[in-house]
C-alpha cells in the first residue's frame, strides 16, 4: 500500500458514470430524471473511471495469473438500501428497483452484450434480488452478497447471467466475461489506497484521486500488485506485519507496477512518475518511520526494474520478477 496494508470497508458504494452507445444502437445510459448533486455526480464519475483502469489492469495481465484468473464482466453495481436516501436516489436513477449498474467498462464485455448504466438489475443467474434476505442495520451486505454471486458465476463458468427490467419486460442477457486477473477496484471512502487480498479500494479523498490516467493507474498498479503477491496471506501466516517485512512488500510491489502497467497498455514510465509527483508532498510522515522506502529510492527500484524489463524484451513477470526474499517461516501458495 501507499499508506498502509489494511482491509478497506465500504460505507457505501459511489455511483456510476454515463458511458457510450451500447449493443445495436442503443444508448448505454438513460438520462437520470433530474440532476445529480454534485457530489454524487462526482463520485459516480471518479468510480467508472476506476472501474475502467482496473479492468485494464487485471484483463491486461490475465495472461500472467496463473494462480489467481478469472474473468471480468466489466461493470460494477450499486445497491439503494447503502445509501442514507436511497429512495430519492432510485428516482433521480429513474431505477425500477434498488440495484441497478453502476457503472460500465467502454466497450466492454457487459456493454457490448447490450446493458446500459442504470438498468435496474432483478436476478444474478438463478439468484432473485427480491429473496436476498437484508438486515435492517446491515443493510450495505446486500451488495457484498450480490457481488460474490457474480464473481462466483464469472470464476466458475465465465458468464454473467443477468436479468433487467425493461419497458417490454424483464430481459436476460448472458455477458460472456473477458479472462481476467482476480482483483476488485473500487471506489471506498477516505483518503487512502488499500488492497485486501482480493479488493483495491480507493478513496475519494486520496492526494492523487484526480492525478491522470496513466498515474492513477500506476497507483492502483501498486495495490493489484500486493493482492497479485498474496501479501495478505503471508502477513497472515507469518504473525502480522513486522517493520521489515512490509518494507520489502512495499518494495516489491512497487517493482511489479511497470510490469502490470506494460500489460495494461500505459507506459511503465508512468510508475516512476508517480512517486515523482506524489512522494514530495505526501511521503514524508510514511518515510519518517522507515517501513516503506523514501520515494526517491522507490523511483531508483522502479528505474532499475524499467531497464530490466527492456533488456529482457518481455513484460512476462511471471517468468522473469524477481521476488523480495521476506524473513518468515511459512511459505504462501502463488508467491
Amino acid at each position: 500500500m501507499l499508506g498502509t496494508l489494511a482491509l478497506g470497508i465500504l460505507a457505501g458504494p459511489a455511483l456510476a458514470q454515463s458511458m457510450p452507445s451500447g449493443a445495436e444502437g442503443e444508448t448505454a445510459q438513460s438520462a437520470p430524471a433530474s440532476p445529480l448533486p454534485p457530489a454524487i455526480a462526482s463520485l459516480r464519475a471518479q468510480d467508472a473511471r476506476v472501474l475502467d483502469l482496473g479492468y485494464r489492469l487485471t484483463t491486461g495481465n490475465a495472461r500472467f495469473c496463473h494462480h489467481d484468473r478469472t474473468a471480468s464482466a466489466g461493470l460494477l453495481l450499486h445497491d439503494m438500501a447503502a445509501y442514507g436516501d436511497g429512495a430519492t436516489l432510485r428516482d433521480l436513477l429513474g431505477l425500477e428497483g434498488d440495484v441497478g449498474v453502476q457503472a460500465l467498462v467502454p466497450g466492454g464485455p457487459a456493454e457490448r452484450a447490450g446493458l446500459r448504466v442504470d438498468d435496474t438489475v432483478l436476478a444474478i443467474g438463478d439468484m432473485n434480488i427480491a429473496d436476498i434476505a437484508m438486515e435492517d442495520d446491515k443493510r450495505w451486505q446486500r451488495i457484498e452478497t450480490i457481488r460474490e454471486a457474480a464473481e462466483d458465476l464469472l470464476q466458475d463458468t465465465g458468464t454473467l447471467p443477468l436479468t433487467v427490467a425493461r419497458p417490454d419486460g424483464p430481459l436476460r442477457i448472458v455477458i460472456a466475461g473477458t479472462p481476467a486477473c482476480r482483483s476488485r477496484f473500487e471506489i471506498g471512502e477516505g483518503g487512502r489506497a488499500v488492497a485486501d487480498g482480493h479488493r483495491v479500494v480507493i478513496g475519494p479523498e486520496f492526494a492523487a484521486i484526480d492525478y491522470s490516467d496513466p498515474l492513477l493507474a500506476a497507483v492502483l498498479a501498486h495495490e493489484f500488485a500486493h493482492n497479485l503477491l498474496h501479501h495478505r496471506a503471508w502477513f497472515d501466516a507469518n504473525g502480522g506485519r513486522k517493520r521489515k517485512a512490509v518494507r520489502l512488500t512495499e518494495r516489491e510491489a512497487d517493482r511489479l507496477m511497470p510490469w502490470l502497467l506494460a500489460n495494461a497498455g500505459f507506459e511503465p514510465q508512468a510508475a516512476a512518475q508517480f512517486f515523482e509527483k506524489w512522494g514530495p508532498r505526501h511521503g514524508g510522515w510514511i518515510f519518517r518511520a522507515r517501513s516503506h522506502d523514501g520515494w526517491d529510492e522507490r523511483v531508483d527500484f522502479i528505474e532499475e526494474e524499467i531497464a530490466r524489463m527492456n533488456a529482457l524484451g518481455s513484460a512476462d513477470w511471471s517468468q522473469h520478477f524477481q521476488h523480495e526474499e521476506l524473513p518468515g517461516d511459512v511459505s504462501v501458495p502463488g508467491r
